[in-house]
């Protein structure tokens, strides 16, 4: 762990990998490969039912500079720029959409040994502007994150955390959408030797008296290949298998059940990453 509480987003992290990273029913392939100045290229493509997703997206690296740029099947150009460290502890995020005028947006994080912050604001007239902040070390932290609409004068969010670590076990509590939701989440890394963890996260929505739990767990079969396995309070169990063919190449099979409907259809979805 590190020596900080991190910033607002790694709050119940480690248990959101857990339950849904790499979880999936489409149909993925990515290609990743480098040129000779250290420009790295990347091509995917998605299939959605009958509808296919792509995107060409290149990584330039100049000292502490980062320039991503990403082109989609909408013909939209995502570009993000970002300086690490210009001081100690801090990072510049800008990045923009075109031809979105209104996308463009600065963000600034600060990570301490006690604190970490995170501000960005719109590039426009009348901009939202969003602020989290986290304050605490590797073991408590607390923090919230707001969002404020300058040409509406309203806050458009207004969340909370509180989280819990010791060298095995995170938990954490978080209030969201303006008091709305809660969401609890419980991580726990039962066998560092084979990667193996066990977690839950139940969610309470109090506007339609709903809750929703979703337990899971992975396991390392061997070096190279991991499996997980998850369900939820609605029935729908999900299991995947994920080989690393080499280093960072990986193919996941993942898929999905209705156990309370046995007669419809499993969903599968197979993800292919390559890296030379």
């Amino acid at each position: 762990m590190g020596k900080g509480p991190g910033l607002y987003s790694d709050i119940g992290k480690k248990a959101r990998d857990l339950l849904y990273k790499d979880y999936q029913s489409d149909h993925k392939f990515v290609l990743t490969t480098y040129t000779s100045t250290g420009v790295a290229l990347t091509s995917s493509g998605t299939k959605k039912g009958e509808l296919f997703l792509a995107d060409v997206a290149a990584q330039l690296k100049n000292k502490n500079i980062t320039t991503d740029i990403k082109v989609d099947t909408n013909s939209k150009l995502f570009t993000t720029i970002t300086v690490d460290e210009p001081t100690p502890g801090l990072k510049t995020i800008f990045s923009f959409i075109v031809p979105d005028q209104r996308s463009g947006k600065v963000e600034l994080q600060y990570l301490h040994d006690y604190a970490g912050i995170s501000t960005s604001i719109g590039l426009t007239a009348t901009p939202i502007v969003n602020f989290s902040g986290v304050a605490g070390n590797n073991v408590v932290s607390l923090g919230t994150d707001i969002a404020f609409d300058t040409a509406t004068g309203n806050i458009t969010k207004c969340n909370a955390g509180l989280s819990f670590s010791n060298a095995d076990l995170i938990t954490s509590l978080t209030v969201n959408d303006k008091g709305d939701s809660l969401t609890a989440s419980y991580y726990h890394s039962v066998s560092p030797l084979t990667n193996t963890a066990v977690g839950a996260e139940l969610t309470r929505s109090f506007s339609s008296n709903e809750n929703t739990l979703t337990i899971g767990t992975q396991y390392e079969l061997d070096p190279f290949t991991t499996v997980k396995a998850r369900l939820n309070s609605y029935g729908k169990a999900s299991a995947l298998i994920q080989h690393e063919l080499r280093l960072k190449s990986l193919v996941t099979i993942s898929g999905e059940v209705d156990t309370r409907a046995f007669e419809k259809s499993a969903k599968i979805g197979l993800a292919l990453a390559l890296k030379p």
